[in-house]
Protein backbone atom coordinates (compact mmCIF):
# COMPACT_ATOMS: atom_id res chain seq x y z
CA UNK A 1 0.00 0.00 0.00
CA UNK A 2 2.80 2.38 0.93
CA UNK A 3 4.62 1.54 -2.30
CA UNK A 4 1.51 2.29 -4.34
CA UNK A 5 0.98 5.55 -2.49
CA UNK A 6 4.59 6.58 -3.04
CA UNK A 7 4.32 5.66 -6.71
CA UNK A 8 1.20 7.79 -7.16
CA UNK A 9 2.77 10.70 -5.29
CA UNK A 10 5.87 10.52 -7.48
CA UNK A 11 3.73 10.42 -10.62
CA UNK A 12 2.00 13.60 -9.46
CA UNK A 13 5.45 15.19 -9.16
CA UNK A 14 6.17 14.98 -12.89
CA UNK A 15 3.07 14.35 -15.05
CA UNK A 16 1.49 17.79 -14.45
CA UNK A 17 4.74 19.69 -15.04
CA UNK A 18 5.65 17.60 -18.10
CA UNK A 19 2.36 18.31 -19.88
CA UNK A 20 2.27 21.94 -18.78
CA UNK A 21 5.73 22.31 -20.32
CA UNK A 22 4.46 20.54 -23.45
CA UNK A 23 1.71 23.12 -23.89
CA UNK A 24 3.66 26.35 -23.33
CA UNK A 25 5.98 26.15 -26.40
CA UNK A 26 3.02 25.35 -28.65
CA UNK A 27 1.15 28.38 -27.35
CA UNK A 28 4.27 30.53 -27.79
CA UNK A 29 4.61 29.47 -31.43
CA UNK A 30 0.93 29.54 -32.41
CA UNK A 31 -0.54 32.36 -30.31
CA UNK A 32 2.10 34.59 -28.75
CA UNK A 33 3.84 35.01 -32.10
CA UNK A 34 0.60 36.27 -33.68
CA UNK A 35 -0.07 38.85 -30.95
CA UNK A 36 3.61 39.87 -30.88
CA UNK A 37 3.72 40.58 -34.61
CA UNK A 38 0.38 42.40 -34.55
CA UNK A 39 1.60 44.63 -31.71
CA UNK A 40 4.77 45.39 -33.70
CA UNK A 41 2.90 46.42 -36.84
CA UNK A 42 3.31 43.39 -39.14
CA UNK A 43 0.49 43.05 -41.72
CA UNK A 44 -2.28 40.46 -41.33
CA UNK A 45 -1.20 38.82 -44.59
CA UNK A 46 2.37 38.28 -43.39
CA UNK A 47 1.31 37.21 -39.91
CA UNK A 48 -1.11 34.56 -41.19
CA UNK A 49 1.25 33.29 -43.89
CA UNK A 50 4.45 32.99 -41.89
CA UNK A 51 3.00 31.85 -38.57
CA UNK A 52 0.93 29.19 -40.37
CA UNK A 53 4.15 27.74 -41.76
CA UNK A 54 5.13 27.12 -38.15
CA UNK A 55 2.58 24.28 -38.08
CA UNK A 56 4.87 22.28 -40.37
CA UNK A 57 6.89 20.50 -37.63
CA UNK A 58 3.67 19.07 -36.20
CA UNK A 59 2.60 18.04 -39.72
CA UNK A 60 5.75 16.05 -40.44
CA UNK A 61 6.76 14.92 -36.93
CA UNK A 62 5.70 11.28 -37.68
CA UNK A 63 8.55 11.19 -40.23
CA UNK A 64 11.27 11.60 -37.61
CA UNK A 65 9.56 10.03 -34.60
CA UNK A 66 11.62 6.80 -35.01
CA UNK A 67 14.77 8.85 -34.38
CA UNK A 68 13.62 9.42 -30.80
CA UNK A 69 13.50 5.64 -30.35
CA UNK A 70 16.84 4.92 -32.03
CA UNK A 71 19.03 7.48 -30.22
CA UNK A 72 19.32 7.93 -26.45
CA UNK A 73 16.44 7.62 -23.97
CA UNK A 74 13.10 9.47 -23.90
CA UNK A 75 14.19 10.96 -20.57
CA UNK A 76 17.32 12.41 -22.20
CA UNK A 77 15.30 13.82 -25.11
CA UNK A 78 12.86 15.52 -22.75
CA UNK A 79 15.60 17.14 -20.67
CA UNK A 80 17.70 18.14 -23.67
CA UNK A 81 14.80 19.57 -25.67
CA UNK A 82 13.60 21.65 -22.74
CA UNK A 83 17.03 23.26 -22.66
CA UNK A 84 16.79 23.91 -26.43
CA UNK A 85 13.30 25.40 -25.97
CA UNK A 86 14.65 27.65 -23.22
CA UNK A 87 17.52 28.79 -25.46
CA UNK A 88 15.12 29.52 -28.36
CA UNK A 89 12.85 31.55 -26.08
CA UNK A 90 15.87 33.49 -24.82
CA UNK A 91 16.83 34.14 -28.43
CA UNK A 92 13.38 35.58 -29.14
CA UNK A 93 13.70 37.81 -26.07
CA UNK A 94 17.04 39.15 -27.34
CA UNK A 95 16.00 39.70 -30.98
CA UNK A 96 12.53 41.26 -30.52
CA UNK A 97 13.96 44.76 -29.85
CA UNK A 98 16.29 44.57 -32.89
CA UNK A 99 15.79 46.17 -36.33
CA UNK A 100 15.40 42.80 -38.13
CA UNK A 101 13.15 41.31 -35.44
CA UNK A 102 10.70 39.71 -37.92
CA UNK A 103 13.35 37.66 -39.72
CA UNK A 104 15.27 36.54 -36.65
CA UNK A 105 12.29 35.81 -34.44
CA UNK A 106 10.81 33.66 -37.22
CA UNK A 107 14.04 31.65 -37.36
CA UNK A 108 13.88 31.15 -33.60
CA UNK A 109 10.17 30.28 -33.69
CA UNK A 110 11.05 27.59 -36.27
CA UNK A 111 13.64 26.17 -33.89
CA UNK A 112 11.09 26.36 -31.09
CA UNK A 113 8.44 24.60 -33.22
CA UNK A 114 10.72 21.69 -34.20
CA UNK A 115 11.94 21.33 -30.63
CA UNK A 116 8.39 21.41 -29.28
CA UNK A 117 7.09 18.85 -31.79
CA UNK A 118 9.98 16.49 -30.97
CA UNK A 119 9.42 17.06 -27.25
CA UNK A 120 5.80 15.95 -27.78
CA UNK A 121 7.02 12.64 -29.23
CA UNK A 122 9.44 12.03 -26.35
CA UNK A 123 7.00 13.08 -23.62
CA UNK A 124 4.14 10.92 -24.90
CA UNK A 125 6.49 7.97 -25.33
CA UNK A 126 7.95 8.44 -21.85
CA UNK A 127 4.46 8.56 -20.35
CA UNK A 128 3.66 5.16 -21.87
CA UNK A 129 6.96 3.65 -20.70
CA UNK A 130 7.07 5.10 -17.19
CA UNK A 131 3.55 4.22 -16.06
CA UNK A 132 1.65 0.93 -15.89
CA UNK A 133 -1.62 0.83 -17.83
CA UNK A 134 -3.85 1.56 -14.83
CA UNK A 135 -1.87 4.72 -14.03
CA UNK A 136 -1.87 5.77 -17.68
CA UNK A 137 -5.67 5.69 -17.55
CA UNK A 138 -5.81 7.39 -14.16
CA UNK A 139 -3.60 10.30 -15.24
CA UNK A 140 -4.94 10.90 -18.76
CA UNK A 141 -7.28 13.60 -17.38
CA UNK A 142 -4.38 15.18 -15.49
CA UNK A 143 -2.41 15.35 -18.76
CA UNK A 144 -5.13 17.15 -20.65
CA UNK A 145 -5.99 19.46 -17.73
CA UNK A 146 -2.43 20.74 -17.35
CA UNK A 147 -2.04 21.10 -21.11
CA UNK A 148 -5.17 23.28 -21.08
CA UNK A 149 -3.81 25.23 -18.11
CA UNK A 150 -0.72 25.93 -20.20
CA UNK A 151 -2.99 27.37 -22.89
CA UNK A 152 -4.69 29.60 -20.33
CA UNK A 153 -1.33 30.67 -18.89
CA UNK A 154 0.02 31.43 -22.38
CA UNK A 155 -2.96 32.85 -24.28
CA UNK A 156 -4.35 34.50 -21.17
CA UNK A 157 -1.72 35.26 -18.58
CA UNK A 158 1.28 35.95 -20.81
CA UNK A 159 -0.71 38.01 -23.33
CA UNK A 160 -2.17 40.01 -20.45
CA UNK A 161 1.32 40.44 -18.99
CA UNK A 162 2.65 41.69 -22.32
CA UNK A 163 -0.17 44.23 -22.47
CA UNK A 164 0.44 45.30 -18.87
CA UNK A 165 4.15 45.83 -19.48
CA UNK A 166 3.38 47.74 -22.69
CA UNK A 167 1.30 50.12 -20.59
CA UNK A 168 3.80 50.49 -17.77
CA UNK A 169 6.98 50.74 -19.88
CA UNK A 170 5.57 52.43 -22.96
CA UNK A 171 7.76 50.17 -25.10
CA UNK A 172 6.03 47.29 -26.93
CA UNK A 173 9.20 45.51 -28.02
CA UNK A 174 10.70 45.72 -24.53
CA UNK A 175 7.48 44.37 -23.01
CA UNK A 176 7.53 41.30 -25.27
CA UNK A 177 11.25 40.83 -24.67
CA UNK A 178 10.50 40.62 -20.95
CA UNK A 179 7.72 38.06 -21.54
CA UNK A 180 9.95 35.76 -23.55
CA UNK A 181 12.78 36.27 -21.08
CA UNK A 182 10.51 35.06 -18.27
CA UNK A 183 9.56 32.01 -20.36
CA UNK A 184 13.22 31.24 -21.07
CA UNK A 185 14.03 31.29 -17.37
CA UNK A 186 11.01 29.10 -16.66
CA UNK A 187 12.19 26.46 -19.10
CA UNK A 188 15.72 26.45 -17.74
CA UNK A 189 14.28 25.71 -14.31
CA UNK A 190 11.88 23.15 -15.80
CA UNK A 191 14.74 21.25 -17.43
CA UNK A 192 16.64 21.10 -14.13
CA UNK A 193 13.50 20.04 -12.26
CA UNK A 194 12.71 17.22 -14.69
CA UNK A 195 16.32 16.03 -14.63
CA UNK A 196 15.89 15.55 -10.88
CA UNK A 197 12.35 14.14 -10.64
CA UNK A 198 11.65 12.14 -13.81
CA UNK A 199 11.83 8.42 -13.07
CA UNK A 200 14.25 6.13 -14.89
CA UNK A 201 12.03 3.32 -16.18
CA UNK A 202 13.81 0.14 -17.22
CA UNK A 203 11.85 0.13 -20.48
CA UNK A 204 13.25 3.55 -21.44
CA UNK A 205 16.21 2.45 -23.52
CA UNK A 206 17.47 2.80 -27.07
CA UNK A 207 15.51 0.62 -29.46
CA UNK A 208 17.68 -2.16 -30.88
CA UNK A 209 18.75 -1.70 -34.48
CA UNK A 210 17.46 -4.31 -36.86
CA UNK A 211 18.14 -5.29 -40.43
CA UNK A 212 14.56 -4.74 -41.43
CA UNK A 213 14.18 -1.40 -39.64
CA UNK A 214 13.62 0.45 -42.91
CA UNK A 215 11.19 -2.16 -44.17
CA UNK A 216 9.25 -1.92 -40.92
CA UNK A 217 9.35 1.87 -41.05
CA UNK A 218 7.94 2.12 -44.57
CA UNK A 219 5.62 -0.82 -44.00
CA UNK A 220 3.91 1.09 -41.20
CA UNK A 221 3.17 3.96 -43.58
CA UNK A 222 2.03 1.60 -46.32
CA UNK A 223 -0.39 -0.12 -43.92
CA UNK A 224 -1.96 3.25 -43.12
CA UNK A 225 -2.67 4.05 -46.75
CA UNK A 226 -4.10 0.57 -47.34
CA UNK A 227 -6.87 1.11 -44.78
CA UNK A 228 -10.38 0.88 -46.32
CA UNK A 229 -11.73 4.32 -47.21
CA UNK A 230 -8.51 6.04 -46.15
CA UNK A 231 -8.60 8.73 -48.85
CA UNK A 232 -12.11 9.77 -47.85
CA UNK A 233 -10.91 9.81 -44.24
CA UNK A 234 -7.93 12.01 -45.14
CA UNK A 235 -10.23 14.39 -47.02
CA UNK A 236 -12.39 14.64 -43.91
CA UNK A 237 -9.32 15.32 -41.75
CA UNK A 238 -8.30 18.15 -44.06
CA UNK A 239 -11.76 19.76 -44.45
CA UNK A 240 -13.39 19.36 -41.02
CA UNK A 241 -11.70 22.51 -39.70
CA UNK A 242 -11.36 24.38 -42.99
CA UNK A 243 -13.32 27.36 -41.66
CA UNK A 244 -12.00 27.20 -38.10
CA UNK A 245 -8.39 27.06 -39.31
CA UNK A 246 -8.87 30.46 -40.94
CA UNK A 247 -10.90 31.91 -38.08
CA UNK A 248 -8.33 30.94 -35.44
CA UNK A 249 -5.56 32.68 -37.35
CA UNK A 250 -7.53 35.94 -37.75
CA UNK A 251 -9.68 36.14 -34.59
CA UNK A 252 -6.97 37.65 -32.38
CA UNK A 253 -5.98 40.12 -35.11
CA UNK A 254 -9.64 41.16 -35.48
CA UNK A 255 -9.96 41.78 -31.74
CA UNK A 256 -6.78 43.87 -31.72
CA UNK A 257 -7.32 45.81 -34.95
CA UNK A 258 -8.63 49.37 -34.76
CA UNK A 259 -12.30 50.13 -35.38
CA UNK A 260 -11.31 52.17 -38.42
CA UNK A 261 -9.75 49.02 -39.88
CA UNK A 262 -12.91 46.99 -39.10
CA UNK A 263 -11.68 45.44 -35.84
CA UNK A 264 -12.87 45.86 -32.27
CA UNK A 265 -9.95 47.94 -31.00
CA UNK A 266 -9.29 45.92 -27.86
CA UNK A 267 -5.97 46.26 -26.09
CA UNK A 268 -3.58 43.37 -25.51
CA UNK A 269 -4.59 42.93 -21.86
CA UNK A 270 -8.27 42.60 -22.83
CA UNK A 271 -7.48 40.01 -25.49
CA UNK A 272 -5.50 38.02 -22.93
CA UNK A 273 -8.52 37.93 -20.62
CA UNK A 274 -11.38 37.58 -23.13
CA UNK A 275 -9.89 35.26 -25.74
CA UNK A 276 -6.96 33.69 -23.94
CA UNK A 277 -8.62 32.98 -20.59
CA UNK A 278 -12.43 32.97 -20.85
CA UNK A 279 -12.28 31.60 -24.38
CA UNK A 280 -9.98 28.72 -23.43
CA UNK A 281 -12.14 27.87 -20.41
CA UNK A 282 -15.17 27.68 -22.73
CA UNK A 283 -13.15 25.58 -25.19
CA UNK A 284 -12.24 23.15 -22.39
CA UNK A 285 -15.83 22.96 -21.15
CA UNK A 286 -17.05 22.18 -24.68
CA UNK A 287 -14.49 19.41 -25.00
CA UNK A 288 -15.40 17.86 -21.66
CA UNK A 289 -19.11 17.92 -22.48
CA UNK A 290 -18.41 16.48 -25.93
CA UNK A 291 -16.46 13.58 -24.48
CA UNK A 292 -19.20 12.82 -21.95
CA UNK A 293 -22.09 12.87 -24.40
CA UNK A 294 -20.29 10.77 -27.01
CA UNK A 295 -19.59 8.17 -24.32
CA UNK A 296 -23.36 7.90 -23.87
CA UNK A 297 -24.56 7.92 -27.48
CA UNK A 298 -21.58 7.10 -29.70
CA UNK A 299 -19.81 9.10 -32.42
CA UNK A 300 -22.11 8.13 -35.29
CA UNK A 301 -25.21 9.58 -33.62
CA UNK A 302 -23.41 12.78 -32.51
CA UNK A 303 -21.37 13.54 -35.65
CA UNK A 304 -23.87 15.93 -37.27
CA UNK A 305 -24.73 17.85 -34.08
CA UNK A 306 -21.00 18.23 -33.47
CA UNK A 307 -20.43 19.42 -37.03
CA UNK A 308 -23.10 22.05 -36.46
CA UNK A 309 -21.50 23.05 -33.16
CA UNK A 310 -18.13 23.45 -34.91
CA UNK A 311 -19.43 25.71 -37.68
CA UNK A 312 -22.60 27.61 -36.70
CA UNK A 313 -21.11 29.57 -33.74
CA UNK A 314 -18.69 31.19 -36.21
CA UNK A 315 -21.64 33.43 -37.07
CA UNK A 316 -20.86 35.21 -33.79
CA UNK A 317 -17.85 36.78 -35.49
CA UNK A 318 -20.00 37.93 -38.42
CA UNK A 319 -22.17 39.79 -35.91
CA UNK A 320 -19.16 41.23 -34.08
CA UNK A 321 -17.60 42.50 -37.31
CA UNK A 322 -20.92 43.84 -38.60
CA UNK A 323 -21.97 45.70 -35.45
CA UNK A 324 -18.59 46.39 -33.76
CA UNK A 325 -20.27 46.52 -30.34
CA UNK A 326 -18.92 48.73 -27.58
CA UNK A 327 -20.20 46.35 -24.91
CA UNK A 328 -17.40 44.10 -23.65
CA UNK A 329 -19.98 41.64 -22.31
CA UNK A 330 -21.25 41.05 -25.86
CA UNK A 331 -17.71 40.48 -27.11
CA UNK A 332 -16.93 38.05 -24.30
CA UNK A 333 -20.21 36.18 -24.86
CA UNK A 334 -19.59 35.85 -28.60
CA UNK A 335 -16.01 34.62 -28.09
CA UNK A 336 -17.13 32.15 -25.41
CA UNK A 337 -19.96 30.76 -27.58
CA UNK A 338 -17.64 30.23 -30.54
CA UNK A 339 -14.97 28.56 -28.42
CA UNK A 340 -17.55 26.40 -26.60
CA UNK A 341 -18.85 25.14 -29.95
CA UNK A 342 -15.31 24.59 -31.22
CA UNK A 343 -14.40 22.51 -28.17
CA UNK A 344 -17.58 20.45 -28.46
CA UNK A 345 -17.21 19.86 -32.20
CA UNK A 346 -13.48 19.15 -32.01
CA UNK A 347 -14.18 16.14 -29.79
CA UNK A 348 -15.82 14.37 -32.75
CA UNK A 349 -12.75 15.08 -34.85
CA UNK A 350 -10.33 13.59 -32.32
CA UNK A 351 -12.48 10.51 -31.85
CA UNK A 352 -12.65 10.01 -35.59
CA UNK A 353 -8.83 10.10 -35.75
CA UNK A 354 -8.71 7.44 -33.01
CA UNK A 355 -11.13 5.29 -34.97
CA UNK A 356 -9.03 5.54 -38.13
CA UNK A 357 -5.86 4.72 -36.16
CA UNK A 358 -7.29 1.46 -34.75
CA UNK A 359 -5.25 -1.59 -35.69
CA UNK A 360 -1.78 -3.07 -35.45
CA UNK A 361 0.15 0.21 -35.70
CA UNK A 362 -2.17 2.33 -33.58
CA UNK A 363 0.47 4.71 -32.19
CA UNK A 364 2.18 5.40 -35.51
CA UNK A 365 -1.09 5.68 -37.40
CA UNK A 366 -2.51 8.11 -34.85
CA UNK A 367 0.63 10.21 -35.27
CA UNK A 368 -0.02 10.24 -39.02
CA UNK A 369 -3.61 11.33 -38.41
CA UNK A 370 -2.41 14.19 -36.21
CA UNK A 371 -0.02 15.15 -39.00
CA UNK A 372 -2.95 15.51 -41.40
CA UNK A 373 -4.79 17.40 -38.64
CA UNK A 374 -1.94 19.91 -38.44
CA UNK A 375 -1.81 20.16 -42.25
CA UNK A 376 -5.53 20.95 -42.24
CA UNK A 377 -4.76 23.91 -39.97
CA UNK A 378 -1.58 25.05 -41.72
CA UNK A 379 -2.72 25.34 -45.34
CA UNK A 380 -5.96 27.35 -44.82
CA UNK A 381 -4.26 29.51 -42.20
CA UNK A 382 -1.54 30.55 -44.64
CA UNK A 383 -4.08 32.14 -46.96
CA UNK A 384 -6.35 33.56 -44.25
CA UNK A 385 -4.54 36.90 -43.89
CA UNK A 386 -4.58 37.64 -47.59
CA UNK A 387 -8.26 36.65 -47.87
CA UNK A 388 -9.15 38.88 -44.93
CA UNK A 389 -7.32 41.87 -46.35
CA UNK A 390 -9.04 41.39 -49.72
CA UNK A 391 -12.55 40.90 -48.30
CA UNK A 392 -12.52 42.93 -45.09
CA UNK A 393 -13.52 41.46 -41.74
CA UNK A 394 -17.30 41.16 -42.31
CA UNK A 395 -17.02 39.33 -45.64
CA UNK A 396 -14.11 37.25 -44.36
CA UNK A 397 -16.23 35.85 -41.54
CA UNK A 398 -19.03 35.11 -44.03
CA UNK A 399 -16.42 33.24 -46.05
CA UNK A 400 -15.46 31.26 -42.94
CA UNK A 401 -19.09 30.16 -42.59
CA UNK A 402 -19.19 29.01 -46.24
CA UNK A 403 -15.97 27.07 -45.75
CA UNK A 404 -17.90 24.49 -43.71
CA UNK A 405 -19.59 23.10 -46.84
CA UNK A 406 -16.81 20.68 -47.95
CA UNK A 407 -16.82 18.97 -44.55
CA UNK A 408 -20.60 18.48 -44.79
CA UNK A 409 -20.33 16.80 -48.19
CA UNK A 410 -17.56 14.49 -46.97
CA UNK A 411 -19.29 13.69 -43.68
CA UNK A 412 -22.35 12.50 -45.57
CA UNK A 413 -20.23 9.69 -47.09
CA UNK A 414 -18.49 8.51 -43.90
CA UNK A 415 -19.12 5.08 -42.44
CA UNK A 416 -18.88 4.97 -38.66
CA UNK A 417 -19.53 2.03 -36.39
CA UNK A 418 -22.61 2.98 -34.28
CA UNK A 419 -20.88 1.54 -31.18
CA UNK A 420 -17.65 3.49 -31.57
CA UNK A 421 -17.06 5.89 -28.68
CA UNK A 422 -20.03 4.68 -26.67
CA UNK A 423 -19.33 3.27 -23.23
CA UNK A 424 -20.48 -0.34 -22.97
CA UNK A 425 -22.41 -0.92 -19.72
CA UNK A 426 -20.81 -3.50 -17.43
CA UNK A 427 -22.96 -6.33 -16.12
Amino acid sequence: MDTAANSTARTWSWVPTLYFSQGIPYVAVMTLSVVLYKNLGVSNTDIALYTSWLYLPWVIKPLWSPVVDLFRTKRFWIWGLQLVVGAALAGVALTVPGPDFFKWTLVLFWLLAFSSATHDIAADGFYLLALPSHQQAAFVGVRSTFYRLAMIAGQGGLVWLAGHWQTTTGDTAHAWSLVFGVLAGLFALTAVYHWLVLPRPVADHVAPAARNVFAGYFGTFAAFFRKPGIWLAITFMLTYRLGEAQLVKIATLFLLDSREAGGLGLNTEQVGIYYGTIGVIALTAGGLFGGWIVSRYGLKKLLWPMLAAMHLPNAAYVLLAWTQPESTSLVVTAVAIEQLGYGFGFTAYLLYLMMIAEGEHKTAHYALCTGFMALGMMMPGMAAGKIQELLGYVNFFWWVLLACLPSLFVAAKLRIDPAFGRKVPTT
